[in-house]
Order: C-alpha cells, then structure tokens, then sequence
C-alpha cells in the first residue's frame, strides 16, 4: 500500500509532458484533483480554508484518478471525518458514478472522475475529507483535504425578501461619475445623492475567483450566493475533468437552499440576455457560461428546485424553436423592419444537455434533453406563466401568476438609447427591432409586484444594472454612466419596497470593477470647441492639451436633467466631466457621446442591415479627431480589474454586513438573516429610510 507517493497537487501540464516522455511514466496511481477545493490537499497547508458550506448545503463530492500504465480504477472510498460517505466502483449507481476523465485523457488514458452527488453535512467545524483510489492490481493512494461547516447561529428576527441589487462591472468610479452627472457637485458638496449613496451601512468586497485575481462575471457573481470560490466562465460548480459542460460537480444555490428549506421564491432581472452569466449565476450548473441553450431550460425545468417565479431580460433568441426566420416582426423576432432575413434562434444541441443519471438523483433535476426545436415561451406559458415581450404587455400583465418578459432577442438595449427612443431622439432601438423596451426600473417594480403577491414565505430577487460591464468594456462612457443612473432608480424602487416591508434585507454591489474606471476631470471647452477641435483632426495635440482639465481645472461639470424622467437630458454640456480607464485597449477618443452603440456579437441579425453598419470596436468610432489612446492591456476592448468593489446594504440584516469581506462571506451573513434570524434590535439604525 502507497499513501501520498504523489504530491496532492499535480500539474496537469506535467502529466502531458510526463506522458510524450514514456508511456510508463506514472510510479504510482494518483488523486490528481479533489473536490470540494482545499489547501490541504494542494499544498498540504490546513489554511486558508477555500471551501466553506452552511450547515444543510448540498454539494458534490468528487475526485480524479489516474492509475498506473496499464491499470485501471476498481474503487473510490469518499471518508468524511474518517467515516465513509460513499463507496464508487465503475458498477455502482444512484447519486454516485465514475466516469473517464476525458479532459486528461492522453496524459492517462484510464483516469477516472468519481463523483458523490448532493452530499451535506450538519456538524459545523472544520471537516476532513480523506479519498483511497484502489487500481486492479490492488495498489491504493490516498489524498485529503478539508471543508468547513459553517454553523447557524438561532434566534432573533428572521429575514423575509433578500434582494441583492448587482450593478455589474461597477466599481467606486462608475457610482462616481453616475453621481456627478445625475445631481453634480457646488462648492466640493454634492448637490443630491444617488439612491445607493443613501443605505447606511458599507463594505468593500474582495471579488478573486477561484483560479485568478481577476474574475469574471460568473464566479463573481456566484461567489455571493453559493459561499464557494468558482473557477471563470463556470457558474453554481466545481472544476472537474470531463469535457461535458452540465456534468461537473456542483454546489447549492442560495435559491435553491431557501427553496428546500423555506420554500422562498426567486426572481431574476436583467437589462442582459438572461442566459447571460450574473443571471445564469442565481439558478445555472454548468462550466461553460456560453452554453446559452441548456442554461435557459435549465431555468423552466428546475423551477421547482429554484422557486423561479420571474425571469425579466432580453435572450429571446435561445427560447425560439431553431430555425426561426426573422425578416420583419414574425414569430417573435421584433419589429425588425425591412432587413435581410436572419434565423432569430440561436437554440442548438451543442449548446444542451442529457444531465448523467447521478446529478438527477442527488439533486432531484431534470434530465434535460437534446432539443433545439423547442418552443420554450410556449412551455412556460403552458406552465401558467404570463409572457411579456415589451413595455406595454409588461404592463398589462398580471401579478398572480409568474412571469417570463423577453425584451429583445439578444441583450436589450442601453438607457441612452431607450431614452433616445422615448424622446424621440434615437433610433438605435428602432434598428435593434425592440422599440418600446422597458426601462429597469420599471422591470424591477413589475418584479417586485409579482413576487410579492406569489411568495407568502418570502424570495430572493436579483436585479442586474447589466451594461455598466458591458459598456465599460467598449469605453463607452455616457452609455456606462446613463446605465449606472438606470440602475440606481432601479435601487430607489426596491428601497421603497423594503421601507414598506420591513422584513426585506437589500443589498448593492457588483460582481467586480470593469475597465479601471476613473474621474480624471473635466473639459476645459465647449462642447462647439470640442467639435471644431475634433474637426482639425488633430489628436492629442487638440484633443488632450487644451481640453483636458484636471485638479483646479477640472471645476464642477453640469448636466441638465429631463423634467419629463428623471435623467440627464444633455449628455454633451459644455465642460462637460472626463472619464479615463486603466485597463483599457487601444481606442480612439474625442469625448463626445456616441450617437451609436458598438456592434453587438451577441445580436442575431448583427451582420445584416441596419446593425453591419455600427461600428465593430473601439478602433473604428471617433476617428475624426485621430487622438489615439494606446491601451494597456492586448485585447479588443477593456478588461475587468482586481479592484475591491463596494457594497451598501439596508434593512433587516444589514447589521451584519461591514469591514472589508470576501464575496463569499455575504452568503452566510444572508443565510444567517433569513434561516437563523437577527437581533430585533440591530435594524434601528440599518432601515431603508
């Protein structure tokens, strides 16, 4: 018997060079991975502890196994604490199951990842997990690791509604800017404050993911709900060793805990397609955030583990049978006017799943199926659901029944530009096809009607401010900021509703900081200097020297708002603020607003007329002015950063929110509030007021 011959920690790039030296490279068999994630088992360091679960979680256990040349796996044996969960043997069934490790076969072709599904544990503590692989000749290896078991603390008041407002991308600058261009600034003092500014407690969040220090959407914004770190690009899992994208090993959503143990509802609103990864990152198993199809019937058909009661966003291209012809407002597609014909589904079998017999029996899901010709809007209105597709019919629709609102077929349509539509000013939405899109506040108060009237144990909504990210991305900085001022009256609505119903904990945040965004100053011109300066073409040389004010120069910027809703009416006001990114690619700059969008690859009918004609990168708008800004990072469009990002929190439960957090603390502190209640007294000086 051979214990630990191998480090618990194996490079998998090792391995495949191992295996090009020498077929027979492998000395013993290994545990190359262990699930949950530990540093004990990485590094043989008992801290910090990576991997953390209320008491009653339910989360997979798993480990890859790679035996000798030649041999392979007959047993797994999964001890917790030195009892034995589970033995896996290629034979055994039900929640258990050992599978090839396709993602490392030609490092070692009989490698093996076996699989304990829907496990928990309620003895709080610290836990040992101890794995013994056995291979056909009898030789073993054992690996451990650890996990804690976070306890619930009884008594006090408990939490009813959780909303969680996430602005994402938005870092302290982007609140910044949206603050000084919705109420502006006299004398150093603020001249209003955004809704956000007004919740009386804070925090500053720590977003890394699992496997960077730079996330991206998707851990960041499930590190909030699940309490575990997850790797980029995977939502509600665990990095496995299988190609599949629906089968790696999974973690218990906060929905899904309050779901079973409270029966609480959910609700999920988004300005993006709801297929995208904040969204996904409230409900979805998979490790590929892009797997658009299975994502969205995941949604519909484990409702039941959910509680999904509202689903609000674009992404009506993934609920169209495939194909679905588009060529002017049939079948769904909008008012896409006298276009090209373009299929408006983007539904597909490579994007699906057939979820393995052991994730249905240890989480109670659904099979799922290989069916890109579905009909999902009809299935969800079969189930009892009303359906709306724009402003109007979500108006109309009713609040005792659960609600499904698609609102373009990919990602709906920024602020600015729904403004435009509203005023009269734009027709970017006219060329999108969605011209009477709803604006986000609206969305959240139909959402908040809705689950009020359909959730008498209480829900869980998100609400997401979706192209403040996406937006930053393009340096596109009116469209981020007017994004940002959507979502804050988006807060202002569900503020009111926690001031009126006092069991409501809210909180905002982000799921990382986008772009570096910084307030650099101001513009020392008018806005008709500005433009005869860009006419010149003159780059930096007019468009930075001159232009550019900052410190004294800098001065207060005013914006006019709109006496009709509530925003800046004038996003070009003469000496007007100044916005600079530090993780930024390469662009042009004249600082002005952009009278179109960035193309959108997302957007069915991108390619086709009017929409080819949008500009496709930062390279290719405000060339007029030829002041180029070279940017810091390689890619196409700006990155997200590191940044600490801030939360601000009111209502029930606020109390416990504070100091500098990981993201994964929030989701103890909500379980805490809403399973194991809070002092009566800790909501005095913490109410939405």
């Amino acid at each position: 018997m051979r214990h630990g011959k191998f480090p618990n920690r194996i490079s998998l790039t090792a391995l495949a060079v191992a295996s090009a030296i020498s077929a027979n490279a492998y000395a013993a068999p290994a545990i190359s991975r262990l699930t949950p994630p530990s540093e004990l088992f990485r590094t043989g360091s008992a801290n910090p502890i990576v991997s953390r679960f209320m008491v009653g979680q339910k989360f997979d256990l798993q480990a890859t196994v790679r035996p000798d040349a030649g041999q392979t796996i007959t047993s797994v044996v999964f001890k917790v604490d030195g009892k034995t969960v589970a033995t896996v043997t290629p034979s055994t069934g039900g929640k258990t199951s050992m599978v090839p490790a396709t993602a490392i076969a030609e490092a070692s072709p009989n490698a093996v990842a076996a699989s304990v599904r829907g496990y928990s544990n309620s003895k709080a503590g610290i836990r040992t997990l101890t794995v013994t692989a056995t291979q056909s000749d009898k030789q073993t290896v054992t690996a451990t690791g650890n996990f804690e078991i976070v306890p619930i603390t009884w008594g006090g008041v408990k939490v009813k509604n959780v909303i969680i407002m996430l602005g994402d991308g938005m870092g302290s600058g982007h609140r910044t800017a949206a603050r000084v261009m919705q109420y502006g600034v006299a004398q150093g003092k603020v001249k209003g404050r955004l809704a956000m500014d007004t919740f009386p407690v804070t925090a500053s969040i720590m977003t890394a993911s699992l496997n960077s220090i730079v996330t991206d959407s998707a851990p960041g914004m499930q590190n909030y709900v699940t309490g575990n770190k997850a790797n980029n690009n995977q939502e509600g899992v665990f990095p496995d060793d299988t190609t599949a994208n629906f089968d790696n090993p999974r973690v218990e959503y906060l929905s899904e805990f309050l779901a079973r143990g409270q029966g609480k509802k959910l609700g999920v609103v988004t300005t993006a397609d709801v297929f995208d990864a904040t969204p996904a990152s409230m409900a979805i198993h998979t490790q590929n955030r892009g797997a658009g199809t299975g994502i969205v019937d995941q949604f519909f058909d484990d409702r039941a583990n959910t509680g999904l009661t509202v689903l609000l966003g674009g992404g009506r291209k993934w609920f169209l049978p495939n194909p679905t012809t588009c060529n002017g407002g049939e079948a769904g597609c909008g008012d896409a006017g006298s276009v090209a014909s373009f299929n408006g589904s983007a539904r597909s079998n490579g994007s699906d799943y057939v979820l393995p017999a052991d994730i249905v029996a240890g989480w109670g899901a659904a099979p799922g199926a290989l069916d890109a010709g579905r009909d999902l809007i009809g299935d969800f209105q079969a189930a009892g659901w009303n359906y709306a597709y724009d402003m109007a019919s979500l108006s109309a629709a009713g609040a005792n029944q659960p609600l499904l609102g698609l609102f373009s077929l990919s990602n709906m349509n920024v602020a600015l530009d729904k403004l435009g539509k509203r005023r009269g000013t734009s027709t970017v939405v006219d060329d999108y096809g969605f011209p009477d899109q709803p604006m986000l506040e609206e969305m959240t108060e139909k959402a908040l009607e809705v689950l009020d009237a359909n959730s008498p144990k209480g829900f869980v909504l998100m609400v997401e401010g979706a192209s403040i990210d996406k937006q930053a991305h393009n340096m596109d900085t009116e469209r981020f900021i007017l994004d940002t001022i959507e979502f804050d009256k988006a807060i202002g609505v569900a503020k009111e509703y926690a001031r009126t119903h006092p069991g409501t904990l809210v909180l905002v945040t982000a799921d990382h900081e986008c772009a570096g965004v910084a307030v650099i100053g101001g513009s020392t011109v008018t806005d008709d200097e500005l433009q005869t300066r860009i006419a010149t073409g003159g780059g930096a040389g007019q468009l930075r020297k001159g232009v550019v004010g900052t410190y004294d120069a800098a001065g207060f910027p005013h914006y006019p708002i709109s006496g009709t809703d509530g925003y800046p009416s004038d996003t070009d006001p003469d000496k007007k603020m100044l916005v600079g990114y530090a993780a930024n690619a390469d662009r042009y700059e004249d600082w002005r607003t952009n009278a179109q969008p960035l193309r959108d690859s997302q957007q069915p009918g991108n390619g086709v007329a009017p929409l080819s004609a949008y500009p496709g990168s930062p390279m290719e708008r405000d060339t007029a002015g030829n002041f180029l800004v070279t940017g810091q990072i390689p890619d196409a469009v700006a990155a997200h950063t590191g940044n600490d990002i801030p939360l601000s929190a009111c209502g029930r439960g606020a109390s416990l929110m504070g100091g500098t957090m990981d993201n994964t603390d929030v989701f103890f502190h909500v379980v805490q509030a809403t399973v194991g209640g809070v002092g009566p007294g800790s909501t005095a000086v913490t109410n939405c007021k």
